[in-house]
């Protein structure tokens, strides 16, 4: 019995007492429980009478009674208890609690999906990095959270599509084509422009494929197309190698040549949100929420740069998205403010319709010292830098192991080390070791027929107590995961859940010895102990690919 199913029973408990007239409750969409600190205090508690007693008009404990009385008699509950005001203490039978092993592996892959999110159509937009240089630190801790949030949203229901924002529109770009002629002529950079090893190679880059191209009428205008065209490419190659593929790159300048601004403009007009003042056009957005009006089509007649925003949101959503989820980094926090006026505006409900996530910076450390970066200068710290350092697996699981919303510090060192304080190693060897359990024995003749048949109720042990929890909690992560859009939880609940369980209990080679030894036939409860090494197996490879990262069978 998983958790999420125990929330289900005493949900059912609290509907069966208000359809008898015992309870005068509306009851609750759903029931949390939880591991208790304490475990003396049994397996799972709930406070669920003390939420409902207000409303019911009656002491906790009363109403904690008339729960208690139902569950007991369910089968797989060995009984309940009141403790304090009323909290609910819950013992789940061996039996039962055993059965999840069954669940886990007879589930295999699809163990911890839900349908939480089914029928969302969500866009979920990340890294959208300007194709101005390679894509740097910050922006590669959104193509590893995002793309875990991704799978996450998957694994609840939801249509998801990845969309690359490019912004091939604006004054970055024309710094960057500057620049990339400048060094073509073998000028220094301008001022405000970009220099650097990787603008030398892309100009030699395009000068190798369009020979003429400064003796052309506008050079400038062909070192923008090839070497924009250049510098996305080796963007998306680079995303790919590092286990990210998007289903949409959206092109900024398509809005404009498209006419896409003009018709967001006439739909915000239509809703009564669009007013002209000094010779241009304005966006009410005061009366929304942010903290002044905002100009559309300035004086001259040209686009303001929330412009496209404009354009940029109705689109999606008249393709069909009822969820837009975008991914900024910490510099664009103002933003937030005028982007769900804008949702507002169009008649939609921010926060539902429209999602900012914001991104806090990420340093990397080598030896004690913060890697320093300028990609002005040149010395871009790179998606690739990271990778040739620790690996595309520890990489990501850095990257998404943390809450997005705090600065990130990562220690090369420590990740690059294949040992117990290298969390991803951790998780890993834990995963490898379950592999390598399962792997000997089949070498000793062990058949999986007989695994999968093996009597759970017989994991009676402390430890593997312990495990069967961990391994029952998994589909409540995912579920909690998806919704609060923090796939942090799902390594955390890795390493501090299942494989910290599995190394405590694979220690105690004494009494939980899971394979025979010399010619002695397998027990059954070494049977049952290698279908908990399955179950474990099987956990700690779909969490380690809902973040992107391998579950290897050997290291």
């Amino acid at each position: 019995m998983t958790p999420i199913e125990l929330g289900a029973a005493v949900r059912a408990a609290v509907v069966a007492a208000v359809e008898a007239g015992e309870l005068a409750v509306a009851p609750p969409a759903e029931v949390a429980v939880e591991r208790p600190r304490v475990k003396e205090h049994g397996d799972y508690a709930t406070s669920i009478a003390l939420q409902l007693a207000k409303q019911a008009g009656r002491p906790p404990r009363e109403v904690a009674e008339l729960i208690a009385t139902r569950l007991r008699a369910l089968p797989g509950i060995a009984s309940v208890d009141i403790a304090g005001p009323g909290f609910l203490n819950l013992r789940i039978d061996q039996a039962s609690l055993g059965a999840v092993v069954h669940q886990v592996v007879g589930r295999g892959v699809a163990y911890g999906t839900n349908s939480a999110a089914a029928g969302q159509n969500v866009n979920l937009e990340f890294v959208s990095a300007n194709p101005t240089g390679p894509i740097h630190i910050g922006g590669v801790r959104w193509a590893a959270v995002g793309d875990a949030l991704a799978r996450l949203l998957e694994a609840s229901g939801a249509k998801v599509t990845r969309e690359y924002y490019f912004n091939d529109h604006g004054a970055q770009i024309d710094r960057f084509a500057r620049s990339l002629l400048a060094a073509a002529m073998g000028e220094q950079a301008p001022e405000d422009g970009y220099a650097g090893a990787y603008i030398d190679d892309i100009a030699r880059t395009v000068l190798a494929k369009v020979p003429d191209a400064l003796e052309q009428d506008d050079p400038q205008e062909v070192f923008r197309r090839e070497g924009v065209d250049q510098m996305f490419g080796e963007i998306r190659a680079s995303l790919h190698d590092f286990g990210v593929d998007f289903d949409v790159f959206f092109h900024e300048n398509s809005l404009h040549e498209s006419g896409a601004v003009g018709r967001a403009v006439e739909r915000l007009r239509a809703n009564g949100r669009i007013y002209e003042q000094d010779g241009a056009i304005w966006l009410r957005t005061t009366d929304l929420g942010d903290d002044k009006d905002r100009v559309v089509i300035k004086s001259d007649g040209e686009p303001a740069y929330i412009s496209g925003d404009l354009a940029y949101y109705l689109d999606k959503r008249e393709r069909g998205f009822d969820r837009v989820v975008i991914m900024l980094g910490a510099d664009h926090h103002g933003y937030v403010g005028r982007l769900m006026a804008m949702c507002a505006a169009f008649g939609d409900t921010p926060g539902v319709n429209l999602e900012i996530l914001i991104g806090q910076m990420v340093n990397l450390i080598r030896d004690g010292e913060p890697l320093r970066m300028s990609k002005r200068a040149g010395t871009v710290l790179r998606l690739e830098d990271l990778v040739e350092a620790v690996g595309v697996d520890a990489a990501r699981y850095a990257l998404a192991r943390s809450s997005a919303d705090s600065t990130l510090d990562i220690d090369l060192d420590l990740w690059s080390r294949r040992s117990s304080d290298n969390p991803v190693f951790y998780v890993q060897y834990a995963a490898t070791r379950a592999a390598s359990i399962l792997r000997t024995a089949g070498e000793l003749g062990i058949a999986d027929e007989r695994v999968a048949g093996a009597e759970a109720g017989l994991l009676t042990h402390p430890l593997e107590t312990e495990l069967l929890k961990a391994l029952a909690e998994f589909p409540a992560v995912v579920a909690t995961a998806a919704e609060l859009r923090e796939p942090h939880r799902v390594a955390r609940y890795l390493e501090e859940k299942v494989a910290k369980a599995a190394q405590r209990w694979f220690d105690e080679k004494t009494e939980c010895r899971a394979l025979p030894q010399g010619d002695d036939d397998v027990t059954e409860t070494q049977l049952a102990r290698l279908l908990l090494w399955r179950a474990t197996r099987t956990v700690l490879e779909n969490g380690l690919r809902l973040l992107g990262v391998s579950a290897p069978e050997r290291m």
